[in-house]
């Protein structure tokens, strides 16, 4: 038996060591492990959360002013008259005094009262009724509130995303950079101790190579960055690292077609959030307008109550005294606007300007939404014709200086021309690279607006 517990608690911390060395591993994130953690733990969207939260408690309050109130109160009173007359015309606080000390039961005495009283508005021109409507109009826009700032994170989070992957590929680029020019340093070495390279061009090469490592290092320096402000975005702690999962991306990633213009605008416009909202904000103010002329009707509300009480200094006892004293009540009050300073007219003309701006702010908004497709689109497809150029160009600058680095390899090409058409193949590679990017960023900021799944 003893050994079967050493046995067991030998176990239990080997599983404790690999849990420990599982949760120290680095996991790579991939983009939709992003946009999960983001929607799960950003603050800004639990802060939305709690918003929509507390307007669906205001819908339910408002729900609950068709309902009638009830209150129920209960007060004592303690009443001294120490100085009161008697029948005889004494002044009783020299009995008082005279006596053992024990007040007379006319003199002091305890009162109670207890009521039970309930109210509830019959009609007051609808404005229960439009007060409920608006406040569930107030809810989904908080909805689409909320749903508007996911997208807003979602596009940062995307931008973020592509970004370092960006910064990766250029990386590797700026690598094969560094060994093509520390190979030419050395390969240029060994012409200029065999007399066939001046000192001035091997100064280039060694200056090339110098930049070139320059160059790698801010690569190296923009990839850190730009993997901060991923992991900023995540809102992740200052200890924590963030690793992306690198897809393969090819030629079908960057030259995916598109839909139309119209067919994306049309989508958008039944999905965006902020096409919801400003459509939702025209029928709140049309609803507001029906509450502001409310104010010229007249309102009608029903009361009921029940109220008792008894006193100490009653020579009835309080059972008889509360049943002798109850009293019960039904009241209609009618209250009829007549002249309100014009505060209602006031009203009115105010919810009358707030649904026309309303209105001009939709028409906005819709503007402002097809100029964002728009220019996405065509940066879309901008980058993808640029991206087509990029590798054409990429590949005959390559044939190009494979044909000058055997020729200066053979004596037969000068340092300048090696090392312009080196210069000249990196451009055509970094183009390609960024033409790459911005048809995947902006292809995939295309389908946020039309709520696609947004994957790699």
């Amino acid at each position: 038996m003893k050994h079967l517990h050493l046995f067991t608690l030998s176990s239990c911390l080997l599983l404790a060591v690999t849990t420990l060395t599982a949760q120290e591993k680095k996991q790579a994130w991939s983009l939709e492990d992003c946009l999960q953690y983001a929607y799960e733990q950003n603050i800004e969207l639990k802060q939305s959360r709690l918003s929509l939260e507390s307007s669906k408690i205001d819908t339910k309050n408002a729900k609950s002013k068709l309902f009638p109130s009830l209150t129920a109160g209960v007060s004592y009173q303690y009443t001294n008259t120490p100085f009161v007359q008697t029948a005889n015309g004494s002044d009783d606080m020299l009995d008082i005094y005279a006596q053992t000390g024990n007040t007379s039961s006319d003199k002091n005495q305890i009162s109670g009262s207890y009521n039970l009283r309930s109210s509830l508005t019959l009609f007051n021109g609808g404005k229960m009724l439009n007060q409920i409507k608006s406040q569930q109009v107030a809810e989904e826009m908080q909805s689409a509130s909320l749903e508007e700032t996911f997208d807003n994170i979602e596009s940062a989070i995307i931008s973020g995303y592509l970004q370092i992957l960006y910064a990766q590929e250029a990386i590797l680029i700026n690598q094969q950079t560094v060994e093509v020019s520390k190979a030419q340093c050395e390969r240029g070495e060994k012409l200029k101790n065999a007399g066939t390279l001046s000192e001035s061009d091997y100064a280039q090469l060694v200056s090339q190579y110098s930049s070139d490592k320059y160059q790698l290092v801010v690569s190296q320096n923009t990839l850190a960055q730009n993997q901060l402000t991923l992991k900023q975005l995540l809102e992740l702690g200052i200890d924590e690292n963030i690793e992306v999962v690198t897809p393969t991306l090819d030629d079908t990633d960057v030259l995916m077609p598109l839909a139309t213009q119209n067919e994306i605008y049309q989508m958008a416009l039944a999905y965006m959030p902020t096409i919801k909202y400003s459509e939702l904000n025209i029928t709140a103010s049309k609803l507001e307008l029906r509450n502001a002329k409310s104010g010229f009707s007249p309102s009608l509300s029903f009361s009921a109550g029940v109220s008792t009480g008894h006193f100490s200094t009653s020579s009835t006892n309080t059972r008889s005294q509360m049943k002798n004293k109850l009293s019960e009540s039904l009241g209609l009050s009618l209250s009829i606007p007549i002249y309100s300073n014009r505060d209602t007219r006031s009203a009115v003309s105010k919810a009358r300007i707030a649904m026309t701006t309303a209105e001009l702010e939709l028409e906005n908004t819709k503007k402002n939404l097809l100029s964002e497709i728009e220019n996405l689109y065509l940066e879309v497809k901008a980058a993808q014709e640029q991206y087509i150029s990029a590798q054409e160009q990429v590949k005959a600058t390559e044939a190009s200086y494979a044909l000058i680095q055997e020729k200066f390899n053979q004596g037969m090409a000068n340092t300048l021309e090696l090392l312009t058409e080196k210069n000249n193949l990196l451009i055509a590679e970094q183009k390609a690279l960024q033409a790459k990017y911005m048809a995947i960023l902006n292809r995939l900021l295309l389908n946020v607006y039309q709520n696609k799944p947004i994957s790699l």
